[in-house]
C-alpha cells in the first residue's frame, strides 16, 4: 500500500482524539461538586454523570473496531468525533440533570466509535519500522491525558469563564471536535471498509440489557429506596448473560463473528486475567466518592482537589514501567504482589482520613494515591500482558477489544457501586466514617482481586508483553 503523505498530520489528529477522550473520562470527577450545588444533580444523577461515559464508550468500544472495519476507518473516526463533539454541546447547555447525564453517555458512545480507529490507522498507514514511534506517540497521549483531566477540570469550574462555570468543562470540546473533524477531512487518507465483515447486533442487543439490569437498579434503587421493581430487574441480569453467552455460541456455530468469541473465553490466561482485571478496575472508582469528600465534606476548592490527585499520574507511569520490564519474567507472582499494593494502599488512605479528620491535607494524601496509581499501573499492564499470552494473532483483535471493555465496564460498575454505599452510609455517619467505609470495601474487593490472581497462568509467554490495548484504561484516580 501506498504511504499516504499526510499520515502524519492524520495521526497528530488521532492523538488529539484519544487526549480528548482521556480528558473528558477524568475530568468531570471534581466538577461534581459545583454541578451538584449549580444544577440540583441528586445523589443518583452525580453516579451517572460520572459512570454513564465509562458505560457508554465500554458498549460502544466492543462493537466500534468492527463497524471501521465494514465501513472504514476515517468514516467512523469522522462519525465518532461528531457524536462526541455535539453531545459536548449537549452537555455544556443542559438546562438539567437528565439530559446532561443522557450526553454524557453519548460521549462515551462517540468515542467508543473513534477511540477504537486510531490503533487501525496506525496499523494500516504506517510501517513496522515507523510504527513504534507513532505507537509512542499514541501511547504518550493517555498519561498525559489523565493528569490534564483533573487539573483542566478544577481549573475551569473555579476559573468561571464568561459566567459558565462548570459548563466550561464540557464546551470546550467544541472547538477541539471542530479542529478534529477538519483535520481528519484533509489528512485521513480514505480506505474502503470491508462489507463481509457482520455485526453481531443481537449479541450488542443482549450484552445492553444485562448490563441495563445490573447498573440501572444499583444506581436508582438506592435513591427509590429498594422497590420491588429493582430488586426483579437486577435478578434478570443473570438470565440475560446466560442468553448472550448462548447467543455467542450459536452464532460461533454458524459460522458468524460474535461480539466475545466463546472460544476465547476457554483460554485460560484470558477469563483469569479478566476477573482480576474487572475487580481492579472497579476498585479504581472509589476515588469518585474521595472526590466529593474532599469538596463537600473538607470545603476542597475543585483545583485544590484536582491537585490532590494529579501525583496519581507517576504512580501509574512507574507502574507501567516496572511492569514492562518485570511481569514477563516474574508473571503470575508480580501481579499478586501489585495486587496486595493495591489493598494496602487503601488501608493507609482509610487510616490517614480517619486520623486526620477536618484537617487533612493534600500532602498527607501524597503517599497513599501514588502508591495505589504504582499498583494500577502494574496490576493493568500485567493483566494485559497476561490475557494476551496465550491469544493466537488472528484472535488479537477480539481480545483486545475484550479487555478493554472489560476495564471500562470495572470502572463504571465501581462509581455505580461504592456511590451507593457512600450515600447508603452518610445520612447516619457524616462523609467522613462515609468515604472511610467505602475505602475499606474497596480494600476488599482488592483483596479479591489478590486471591483470583491465583488462577492466573505461573508465566506469560515468553516474548509477551503489554498487548496492543488500549492504555486509557490505566488512568489516574480521579
Amino acid at each position: 500500500m501506498e504511504k499516504h503523505p499526510l499520515r502524519w498530520w492524520a495521526l497528530a489528529v488521532c492523538v488529539l482524539a484519544v487526549l480528548v477522550d482521556m480528558i473528558d473520562n477524568q475530568i468531570v470527577a471534581v466538577a461534581l461538586p459545583t454541578i451538584h450545588r449549580h444544577l440540583g444533580a441528586g445523589e443518583a444523577a452525580m453516579q451517572w454523570i460520572s459512570a454513564g461515559y465509562a458505560l457508554g464508550f465500554a458498549l460502544t468500544l466492543i462493537i466500534g473496531g468492527r463497524l471501521g472495519d465494514r465501513y472504514g476507518v476515517k468514516r467512523l473516526f469522522l462519525a465518532g468525533m461528531a457524536v462526541f463533539t455535539l453531545a459536548s454541546l449537549s452537555a455544556g447547555l443542559a438546562p438539567e440533570p437528565g439530559l446532561l447525564v443522557a450526553s454524557r453517555v453519548v460521549q462515551g458512545i462517540g468515542s467508543g466509535l473513534m477511540v477504537p480507529q486510531v490503533l487501525s490507522f496506525i496499523h494500516t498507514e504506517f510501517d513496522e519500522a515507523e510504527r513504534p514511534k507513532a505507537m509512542g506517540l499514541y501511547a504518550g497521549a493517555f498519561p498525559l491525558g489523565g493528569l490534564a483531566g483533573p487539573l483542566l477540570g478544577g481549573v475551569l469550574t473555579e476559573a468561571d469563564l464568561f459566567g459558565s462555570g462548570w459548563r466550561a468543562i464540557f464546551l470546550v470540546n467544541i472547538p477541539i471536535g471542530v479542529a478534529g473533524l477538519l483535520g481528519a477531512l484533509v489528512a485521513m487518507p480514505s480506505r474502503p471498509g470491508l462489507p463481509r465483515h457482520r455485526l453481531d447486533l443481537g449479541g450488542l442487543a443482549l450484552l445492553t440489557a444485562t448490563g441495563f439490569a445490573v447498573f440501572y437498579p444499583l444506581v436508582q434503587g438506592r435513591a427509590s429506596g429498594w422497590p420491588l421493581w429493582s430488586v426483579l430487574l437486577m435478578a434478570a441480569a443473570a438470565p440475560l448473560a446466560g442468553l448472550f453467552a448462548v447467543h455467542q455460541r450459536r452464532q460461533e456455530r454458524r459460522g458468524g463473528e460474535p461480539l466475545v468469541p466463546p472460544a476465547l473465553m476457554r483460554t485460560r490466561s484470558l477469563w483469569s486475567s479478566q476477573a482480576v482485571l474487572v475487580c481492579t478496575q472497579t476498585a479504581i472508582g472509589v476515588f469518585f466518592m474521595l472526590t466529593l469528600y474532599l469538596q463537600l465534606g473538607l470545603g476542597f476548592s475543585p483545583v485544590r482537589a484536582a491537585l490532590s490527585f494529579a501525583p496519581g499520574t507517576i504512580g501509574i507511569v512507574a507502574g507501567n514501567a516496572v511492569a514492562m520490564w518485570s511481569a514477563a519474567r516474574t508473571g503470575r507472582s508480580f501481579v499478586t504482589v501489585m495486587a496486595a499494593v493495591l489493598a494496602a494502599s487503601l488501608a493507609s488512605l482509610a487510616l490517614v482520613i480517619h486520623a486526620a479528620g477536618d484537617n487533612l491535607s493534600v500532602w498527607e494524601l501524597l503517599g497513599p494515591i501514588i502508591v495505589f496509581s504504582f499498583g494500577i499501573g502494574g496490576v493493568l499492564n500485567a493483566s494485559f500482558g497476561t490475557a494476551m499470552g496465550q491469544i493466537r494473532p488472528q484472535q488479537a483483535g477480539a481480545a483486545s477489544g475484550l479487555v478493554n471493555t472489560t476495564a471500562q465496564l470495572g470502572q463504571a460498575a465501581g462509581t455505580a457501586l461504592f456511590g451507593t454505599v457512600f450515600f447508603s452510609l452518610l445520612p447516619g455517619h457524616g462523609y467522613r466514617s462515609a468515604v472511610v467505609g467505602t475505602i475499606m470495601l474497596s480494600m476488599g474487593v482488592t483483596l479479591l482481586a489478590l486471591l483470583l490472581t491465583a488462577a492466573l497462568p505461573r508465566r506469560q509467554r515468553a516474548g509477551d508483553g503489554a498487548p496492543a490495548a488500549d492504555p486509557g484504561t490505566s488512568s489516574a484516580p480521579a
